[in-house]
């Protein structure tokens, strides 16, 4: 069977189905195909991630979300017309079909042993105190402790690397000489790290006004204290293709009221609900930011992330865009989810 093969799905495939077999290929796509291997509609990560956030649920069928009018193009021209047309087109992934409209074969773009190099700027947010993980941060910065047989820190700039990431900017304080000393300029890990330093407590977004020089790229703003299979590629697609200025990773976050919560009209009972649950979207602490946006962020002031956004939407909301993480994801604050990144490791990160 032929790889693009395997992405070939029915009409009736649920979107959790659809997840696991874009993920399990690497493509990050898939056709949906009648009984005859007719095309009917294309799914990309992102349709999927749209479809999350317009509530649609994981275990339902992914003809709500599919494009049903992809780009296509006839069998029978020449391989470098196509690629002509996808460069062009700037796709990824160009379904070639028969005059029936039957899928012959589906070109993607980069199909390469290797990862690009890419030249966009990942800021990492790792001068925290991690007063939630005393007595482990007493001698350590949070960023620095071990998951695994590595700090989470080094796990931070693999997964980044693995995408073509290599550019890093280390935003330090609390017992900076330990980050300092492990990474230094990044060339042993195969990276280039530069470091910016507060000397008081600036926020996620007041840190970046102390960058020297200009970023002229989309750049990655994360907290240094996560550990995430998120695809980054993908994250900066969905910005990019959104024209966003500034894009937020949110996270599902589930709870429930543990009592019975009661609807009224004035002082009439009309309903009685046992323990209902809840779903909001919650911060992921990770985030790719035009560079236009920096003009917004104080000089040498405590300016959080939300501020900014918040900002931003102030002055033009559809400028700012979300990306459901649906990928394995843990914010390590408090010992417990330490313990929890510990037994997730080996079967996650390995």
């Amino acid at each position: 069977m032929k790889k693009w093969e395997s992405i070939l799905i029915s009409s009736n495939t649920t979107i959790i189905e659809t997840m696991q077999i874009i993920d399990e290929s690497s493509l990050q796509f898939a056709a949906v195909v009648d009984e005859r291997s007719c095309l009917l509609g294309t799914v990309t990560d992102g349709d999927i991630r749209r479809g999350i956030l317009s509530g649609i649920t994981l275990d339902s069928k992914i003809e709500l979300v599919m494009n049903t009018s992809p780009l296509v193009e006839n069998v029978g021209k020449n391989i470098g017309a196509y690629h002509m047309l996808m460069k062009e087109k700037k796709l990824k992934q160009l379904p070639i079909v028969t005059a029936d409209n039957q899928i012959h074969e589906i070109l993607f773009l980069e199909h390469l042993s290797y990862v690009s190099q890419k030249k966009n700027t990942v800021v990492l947010m790792v001068g925290g105190l991690g007063t939630r993980l005393y007595p482990l941060t007493e001698h350590s910065p949070k960023p620095m402790l071990k998951v695994g047989e590595k700090p989470i820190l080094q796990t931070i700039i693999e997964s980044f690397k693995n995408f073509g990431f290599t550019n890093f900017i280390f935003s330090v304080n609390y017992k900076k000489e330990i980050i300092k000393d492990y990474f230094q300029d990044g060339s042993e890990f195969g990276v280039q790290i530069e470091y910016i330093e507060e000397n008081k407590r600036m926020g996620t977004a007041g840190a970046l006004s102390l960058i020297k020089e200009k970023l002229t790229d989309t750049f990655f703003v994360m907290n240094g204290d996560l550990l995430t299979k998120i695809n980054y590629g993908q994250l900066l697609d969905f910005h990019e293709k959104n024209n966003s200025k500034a894009t937020m990773c949110v996270r599902e976050y589930e709870y429930q009221i543990p009592y019975g919560v009661i609807e009224i009209d004035n002082h009439r009972l009309l309903n009685i609900e046992e323990k209902p649950v809840h779903k909001e979207f919650v911060n992921a602490g990770i985030y790719t930011l035009d560079p236009n946006v920096l003009q917004y962020i104080p000089e040498d002031q405590f300016f959080d992330m939300p501020d900014l956004f918040k900002k931003i939407v102030e002055m033009n909301n559809q400028d700012v865009a979300v990306f459901p993480v649906r990928e394995y994801w843990l914010d390590i604050g408090r010992i417990d989810d330490y313990e929890k990144a510990k037994g997730d490791y080996l079967g996650v990160f390995l």
